[in-house]
């Protein structure tokens, strides 16, 4: 019980706690959702609550070219259905989750956008590797064809902003616009910098989230290659366990997760239904190693996130875990979490939806938002499914196998990217 105490010695932080540096609030009015387990966030949330699992057989590509041969896809996706025949050529999949999602998101806000607030409203999305499909694609093209048959597409199919772009010329927004890449952070940091632009004035509203399509040949060689990625291939149903002791690796997902959030003013004054609110942000690096995960960086983030929010470690209800199922950061992440909460971190029920939804990379961290926001308004905590074996470093409670119904006014959610990025957010109950 005493772990919290190891010799890591954590900065003081100096934040000004619960807004009183005057800052704007920050609300989230509509949310939308595209993941292994539906195409929308109704289905999404459905099937998380039953505790399914995303996991199967590739069926993007020819499985039998890598060693690795499971994944968590975005299953029954038409993008001719949504954007038709010729513009679904000219979008990556990468653009066209964040595209349905984003659609679905501002329908749940009944945020129109028109000439009187295009300038107000902006769009931050984080992705971790952008268009890595038509990269790859393309550079066989080449290799293949000759440098003549190359897309003139490509390029801005490609580059990680580019569904920024798309989000941006299809629903008409002007405001700030940008695409974070920190790896598996990125979209957790991408949720908290439109938090932050909202809370200096910079914008009235902010579409923001992530989007990830990274399931093609190269991607899962390279992360195998790496020793990342889960090698049960004859289960992929149970490949993805979460601080279980038999862990080897993710499971690599796909999808797009994003939120509408505005100043709690713009959303008064325009009747807005509000789901929740953001609390508090925290951002650190490790400067420590490119892919293995240090403990000081995630504790001071989960510090800065609870100083900003003005709260106490033993006021948060709900951590939605980065729990990638790989042996390193499912521990280290034990050690992060008891480092920066001290005892409370035995009494928090925690959880790693990875189990289910598999490891989305730059998208990861706004599903997981949503899932913490859903949380709070239905008093639910999602389970890590697949933990049966215990294992002596990761000795918290993780919520095994089965939904837990309680009461969520504070939720935290952590996400660690390669490079040392670590972002962690505070989401609570809207109480007026």
């Amino acid at each position: 019980m005493a772990d919290h105490k190891l010799d890591v010695e954590l900065p003081a932080l100096h934040r000004n706690g619960g807004f009183s540096d005057g800052h704007r609030r920050v609300v989230i009015t509509g949310m939308g959702l595209v993941s292994p387990l539906g195409n929308d966030l109704a289905s999404s949330w459905e099937a998380l609550l039953q505790a399914k699992s995303g996991c199967a057989p590739i069926t993007l590509y020819d499985r039998n070219q890598t060693e690795v041969q499971i994944a968590c896809e975005v299953k029954n996706f038409d993008p001719a259905a949504h954007f038709g025949p010729r513009d679904a050529r000219r979008l990556d999949r990468c653009a066209q989750f964040a595209l349905v999602a984003t659609r679905e998101a501002l329908q749940d806000a009944c945020l129109s956008i028109n000439e009187d607030n295009t300038y107000e409203v902006g769009i931050v999305l984080g992705s971790g590797i952008g268009g890595i499909s038509t990269l790859t694609a393309e550079h066989a093209v080449m290799l293949h064809k000759g440098a003549k048959r190359v897309s003139p597409f490509a390029v801005p199919m490609m580059l990680p902003d580019t569904a920024t772009g798309q989000v941006a010329m299809q629903f008409g927004i002007r405001g700030p616009n940008y695409c974070v890449v920190s790896a598996c952070a990125s979209a957790t940091n991408a949720i908290g910098e439109a938090f932050e632009l909202l809370r200096a004035g910079r914008a009235q509203a902010v579409i923001t989230g992530g989007t990830e399509a990274p399931i093609n040949p190269f991607s899962i060689a390279a992360f195998n290659n790496m020793g990342a990625l889960s090698t049960y291939n004859d289960d992929p149903e149970g490949a993805s366990r979460p601080f279980d002791a038999t862990r080897n690796g993710f499971v690599c997902g796909e999808g797009a997760g994003i939120l509408v959030l505005e100043t709690l003013e713009h959303a008064q004054a325009r009747g807005a239904r509000i789901y929740a609110e953001v609390l508090g942000y925290g951002v650190t690096a490790d400067a420590y190693h490119i892919t293995a995960p240090d403990v000081k960086g995630p504790a001071v983030a989960m510090r800065a996130a609870i100083a900003q929010a003005g709260i106490a470690p033993a006021q948060i209800d709900y951590l939605n875990a980065h729990g990638t199922s790989t042996p390193l950061n499912d521990s280290n992440e034990t050690r992060a979490i008891k480092i920066a909460l001290g005892e409370a971190a035995y009494d928090i029920h925690i959880s790693s939806t990875k189990s289910m939804t598999g490891h989305l990379l730059g998208a990861a961290g706004a599903l997981e938002a949503i899932i913490c926001v859903k949380s709070i308004l239905e008093g639910v905590v999602l389970p890590t499914i697949n933990y049966h074996h215990p294992d002596p470093e990761c000795d918290l409670n993780y919520t095994p196998n089965s939904v837990v119904r309680k009461p969520v006014h504070i939720a935290m959610s952590n996400s660690f990217g390669f490079g040392g990025h670590n972002g962690c957010l505070i989401i609570g109950r809207y109480t007026g």
